[in-house]
Protein backbone atom coordinates (compact mmCIF):
# COMPACT_ATOMS: atom_id res chain seq x y z
CA UNK A 1 0.00 0.00 0.00
CA UNK A 2 1.54 2.99 -1.37
CA UNK A 3 1.25 5.65 1.80
CA UNK A 4 0.73 9.46 -0.12
CA UNK A 5 0.48 11.25 3.25
CA UNK A 6 -0.19 10.80 7.44
CA UNK A 7 -1.36 13.28 9.48
CA UNK A 8 -3.61 13.14 12.82
CA UNK A 9 -3.54 9.59 12.62
CA UNK A 10 -5.26 9.74 9.31
CA UNK A 11 -3.11 7.74 6.35
CA UNK A 12 -3.74 8.35 2.86
CA UNK A 13 -2.93 5.73 0.19
CA UNK A 14 -2.97 5.57 -3.36
CA UNK A 15 -3.14 1.93 -5.63
CA UNK A 16 -1.26 1.48 -8.43
CA UNK A 17 -3.68 -1.05 -10.34
CA UNK A 18 -6.62 1.78 -9.71
CA UNK A 19 -9.49 2.82 -12.22
CA UNK A 20 -10.99 5.79 -12.52
CA UNK A 21 -12.31 7.96 -11.49
CA UNK A 22 -9.06 9.58 -9.81
CA UNK A 23 -9.05 9.07 -6.39
CA UNK A 24 -7.47 8.03 -3.13
CA UNK A 25 -8.22 5.53 -0.07
CA UNK A 26 -8.41 7.27 3.79
CA UNK A 27 -8.08 4.83 6.77
CA UNK A 28 -8.63 6.41 10.25
CA UNK A 29 -8.96 3.84 13.45
CA UNK A 30 -11.64 1.45 12.17
CA UNK A 31 -13.13 3.67 9.32
CA UNK A 32 -12.09 3.49 5.61
CA UNK A 33 -12.99 5.55 2.67
CA UNK A 34 -12.57 6.11 -0.93
CA UNK A 35 -12.51 9.96 -2.15
CA UNK A 36 -12.75 11.66 -5.47
CA UNK A 37 -9.97 13.95 -5.89
CA UNK A 38 -12.00 16.33 -8.37
CA UNK A 39 -15.50 16.35 -6.14
CA UNK A 40 -14.39 14.93 -2.96
CA UNK A 41 -17.49 12.02 -3.65
CA UNK A 42 -17.19 9.54 -0.56
CA UNK A 43 -17.57 6.04 -0.52
CA UNK A 44 -17.38 4.27 2.84
CA UNK A 45 -17.15 6.59 6.03
CA UNK A 46 -15.04 8.64 8.47
CA UNK A 47 -16.18 11.15 11.45
CA UNK A 48 -16.94 14.26 10.79
CA UNK A 49 -13.84 15.62 12.06
CA UNK A 50 -11.68 13.25 10.12
CA UNK A 51 -13.32 13.93 7.08
CA UNK A 52 -13.03 17.79 7.56
CA UNK A 53 -9.31 17.41 7.90
CA UNK A 54 -9.10 15.34 4.75
CA UNK A 55 -11.41 17.91 2.76
CA UNK A 56 -8.48 20.75 3.87
CA UNK A 57 -5.66 18.51 2.84
CA UNK A 58 -7.42 17.56 -0.46
CA UNK A 59 -7.90 21.86 -1.09
CA UNK A 60 -4.12 22.00 -0.86
CA UNK A 61 -3.10 19.01 -2.55
CA UNK A 62 -5.10 18.62 -5.15
CA UNK A 63 -2.82 19.10 -7.93
CA UNK A 64 0.02 17.42 -6.93
CA UNK A 65 -2.79 14.31 -6.17
CA UNK A 66 -3.77 14.35 -9.91
CA UNK A 67 0.20 14.29 -10.18
CA UNK A 68 0.38 10.93 -8.53
CA UNK A 69 -2.45 9.68 -10.28
CA UNK A 70 -1.10 10.69 -13.81
CA UNK A 71 2.12 8.70 -12.37
CA UNK A 72 0.56 5.40 -11.79
CA UNK A 73 -0.77 5.44 -15.03
CA UNK A 74 2.33 6.10 -16.82
CA UNK A 75 3.52 2.93 -14.45
CA UNK A 76 5.70 5.70 -12.44
CA UNK A 77 5.98 5.43 -8.67
CA UNK A 78 3.90 8.06 -6.57
CA UNK A 79 5.76 10.83 -4.86
CA UNK A 80 4.72 11.57 -0.83
CA UNK A 81 2.59 14.68 -0.07
CA UNK A 82 3.01 17.03 2.32
CA UNK A 83 0.90 16.45 5.46
CA UNK A 84 -1.65 18.77 6.94
CA UNK A 85 -0.40 20.90 9.59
Amino acid sequence: MPEVSYFYGIAIYMYMSEHNPPHFHVKYQDYEAIITIDGGVVTGSLPRRALNLVYEWLDLHKNELMENWKRMENKEAIVKIDPLK
